[in-house]
This record gives structure tokens, C-alpha cells and sequence, in this order.
């Protein structure tokens, strides 16, 4: 076979195109990866790293790297905003026997395409070709094609299947004509950063969130440049209110007061405004190509699940597609892939964020009650606790996906 009839073609450049690009690549498999910006970008968003995807980075010790450049956080609270009081605390060494990494790794998403890229580039059959921007996808019974713009300008690139990590606003997706069905927030998020030490003043966990009615906080630390390191606050705003006025010092410190009452001003060093959607493509897998991450699911960031889903989703294609390219297996193995994956997606992470985000929001005051009842005697429960603990830490939405055999397809 042919090294075109062997390669793979990656649209996206960050963790997971790079995921992708270093577990195929080290096998030998051939890999062309393609990306309109000149280096992985330093998105502050995604930080949390859940068990079950550290389980899944432990080749070539890429989760003990992650947790060295970032922050161990074992535990996550939940307060109610109002009384400012601690309503339950979950402790993941609960989860001992079911994970070899009982705790959640805060590592920002930069920073892990920045220890994947390391690796990456000791690899002498991967072609990284940053400042390349995908512009068209087509496929034929053995092969696909990609159109690229780069600095030479258009030329394609033909290999045996291409894999499109191109974020939500996916090209790859957009070009082969793949839905991606289902809604959009009706309000914004808004993230502040600073480095006011809320667990030093106020005995907040490294992953807190709270419930406020009709709206809602995430409070979580991430390590930055190295100690102390930054907190994030994250926030539902109005889609009416103009940015300028969102983001302005006034409005700013307004919302942190209003969460966070303190005799003193927030200094506030980043804050971005962006839209969340909660959508998953019709299939994540057409023909020779297929799809991870953003490009086939998004969702809200409350739990942290966006990241650790294309990160599971990377593993997983990984995999299959070394097996279909290097031992012949049949390509059915993609369905699986599809099949398991899209699972996933829809049944525990659209699931898990959407009730996250209802839970923190409701304002209903019997809604609230019941809610913040059942949290407090799940997280006084440990068999409770532990089965709360496998979804949030994306555990059981693995076997779930595991159990989907290729005989079920």
C-alpha cells in the first residue's frame, strides 16, 4: 500500500487533532495535519480534565505531565449563592477501584495541545502544516481529498480517510454535508479572570459551583504561569446587553459583588463573552470521513465536559482507524466508533450539561429546595455519592460506550 493509501488527513490543529495525530502517528501511521492559525491557540476555556479522560493520556506519561503543569483537584462543592452556604462536597477518592486517577487534573486546554505538540514533533511521519486552512473535503470509494490554502497557495491532499477537529464551526462537517442539530443558549457566557485567592479568603475548593435563581456561577483555579495561579468565574449575561456595557469595569464589578460581596474592588485581568450552543452532528462518521470533538458535538461548559468528550472521542477513532489501516480490519469498526461516540454525546453529555446547568439556575423556590435536598443527601450517601461521581467524572458514559460492540451495529 501506497503511503497516500496509508495517511491520514487531519483538519484541526488543537488537543484534539494533536490527539489524533500522535496516537496514529506513533504507530506509523503516515498524518498530514492542516490548520489556518500559525500555532495551537491559547484558549483559556477548557481547563478540567476528567478521570476517565486521564485514564485514556497515561501512554508516555502525558497525565502526570498534565496534572505537573496544572492542578490536582480531588473534590467539588456546590453552594447556594443566596445564604452562601455549602451544600454538598464530593470527594472523587471515592472512585479508587474504578479509575487509576481519582481525582480531576485542572490543565488548561493550551497547555495540553502544548505537551501533545511536544510529542508530536518527534515523529517523523507526521506532517504538521499550521497556517493551512481547509477550505473543501471530497472522497471516492478509496480515498478522500482535501483542499488546503496555504501560503503557496490551493493544493490538495489526498489520503486514506480524513478526520475533521475543526471546532463547531467544523469545515470538514460543513463540506460533507453533515447536520449538526440542535440549539443555541438564548444567553451569552461571560468569563472573568483574576487572581483574588477564593480559596484563601473564602474557603472556596479549586472547583466550585453556585446556584442562584435564574442564573448561576462556576468558580474554578487553574495554575497559569505557576503559583499562585488565576481564578475563573464563569456567568450567564443578558443576549440583549451590548458587550462594550458587559464588559465594562462597572458591570464587571457589579457581578462580582453581587456573587462574591467583598469590602474591596476584583482586579479582573481577561474577560470574554461568547456564545454556547448545545448541538451533535446527525453522524460522526460519512464514508472516509469522520468526525471528533467540537466539530461533532458541543454542549455548555458547566461540568466540564465539552474537551473531555473530543478527547474520549480522539482515543477511541485512534484506535479503530490504526486497526482498520494497519491490520486490515473492516471499516465497520468507524459505524462502532460512530455508534459509541455519538451515545455518548447525546445520552450523557447533552444530558449531563443541560441538567447541570437547569440544576444551578432554577428558580423556582420548591424546584430549588428539591434540588439542593437531593444533592446534599447524595453527597451524604457514599453509594449515592459514587454513582453521581461515575457520570460526573465521565466514567460510566466509557463503559456505556464500551458495551457497544460491533455486533450490535
Amino acid at each position: 500500500m501506497s503511503v497516500d493509501g496509508k495517511r491520514v488527513l487531519i483538519s484541526g490543529g488543537g488537543p484534539v487533532g494533536l490527539l489524533c495525530a500522535w496516537l496514529l502517528g506513533r504507530k506509523g501511521i503516515p498524518v498530514r495535519l492542516f490548520d489556518e492559525n500559525d500555532s495551537p491557540q491559547a484558549d483559556p476555556r477548557a481547563a478540567t480534565t476528567h478521570p476517565a479522560t486521564l485514564d485514556l493520556l497515561s501512554d508516555d506519561g502525558l497525565a502526570d505531565d498534565m496534572a505537573r503543569v496544572g492542578l490536582v483537584a480531588p473534590i467539588f462543592q456546590f453552594w447556594d449563592r443566596p445564604t452562601d452556604s455549602l451544600v454538598a462536597e464530593f470527594d472523587h477518592a471515592i472512585l479508587k477501584n474504578d479509575t487509576r486517577h481519582p481525582f480531576v487534573v485542572q490543565c488548561e486546554q493550551f497547555k495540553t495541545a502544548k505537551l501533545l505538540l511536544e510529542r508530536v514533533k518527534k515523529l517523523g511521519n507526521v506532517d504538521l502544516m499550521y497556517g493551512h486552512a481547509v477550505t473543501d473535503v471530497s472522497q471516492d470509494a478509496d480515498s478522500a481529498t482535501l483542499t488546503v490554502r496555504g501560503p503557496d497557495g490551493v493544493k490538495t491532499h489526498k489520503g486514506a480517510y480524513v478526520i475533521g477537529a475543526d471546532g463547531g464551526r467544523s469545515t470538514v462537517r460543513k463540506q460533507s454535508g453533515i447536520a449538526f442539530d440542535g440549539f443555541t443558549w438564548p444567553e451569552r457566557f461571560i468569563v472573568f479572570t483574576t487572581p483574588f485567592d477564593f480559596e484563601a479568603n473564602r474557603g472556596y475548593c479549586y472547583r466550585s459551583y453556585f446556584a442562584d435563581p435564574g442564573a448561576w456561577c462556576n468558580c474554578f483555579k487553574v495554575s497559569a504561569d505557576g503559583p499562585p495561579g488565576l481564578w475563573r468565574t464563569v456567568f450567564p449575561t443578558d443576549s440583549t446587553t451590548p458587550e462594550e456595557e458587559l464588559t465594562s469595569e462597572t458591570a464587571v464589578q457589579a457581578l462580582m459583588q453581587k456573587f462574591f460581596p467583598a469590602p474591596h474592588g476584583y482586579e479582573v485581568i481577561h474577560r470574554n463573552l461568547y456564545v454556547t450552543h448545545q448541538r451533535v452532528a446527525a453522524t460522526f462518521r460519512k464514508g472516509r470521513v469522520v468526525l471528533a470533538g467540537d466539530s461533532a458535538h458541543v454542549n455548555n461548559p458547566i461540568g466540564g465536559m465539552g474537551l473531555n468528550g473530543g478527547l474520549q472521542d480522539g482515543a477511541n477513532l485512534s484506535d479503530k482507524l490504526a486497526r482498520v489501516i494497519l491490520d486490515g480490519a473492516s471499516d465497520r469498526l468507524l459505524d462502532i466508533y460512530d455508534r459509541q461516540r455519538r451515545t455518548v454525546a447525546v445520552e450523557f453529555v447533552q444530558e449531563q450539561s443541560i441538567a447541570n446547568k437547569r440544576r444551578l439556575e432554577a428558580s423556582d423556590p420548591e424546584v430549588r429546595k428539591k434540588n439542593l435536598d437531593d444533592l446534599r443527601a447524595t453527597a451524604a450517601d457514599p453509594a449515592r455519592a459514587r454513582q453521581f461521581l461515575l457520570r460526573t467524572s465521565m466514567i460510566a458514559s466509557q463503559r456505556r460506550a464500551d458495551a457497544l460492540e460491533l455486533e450490535d451495529a
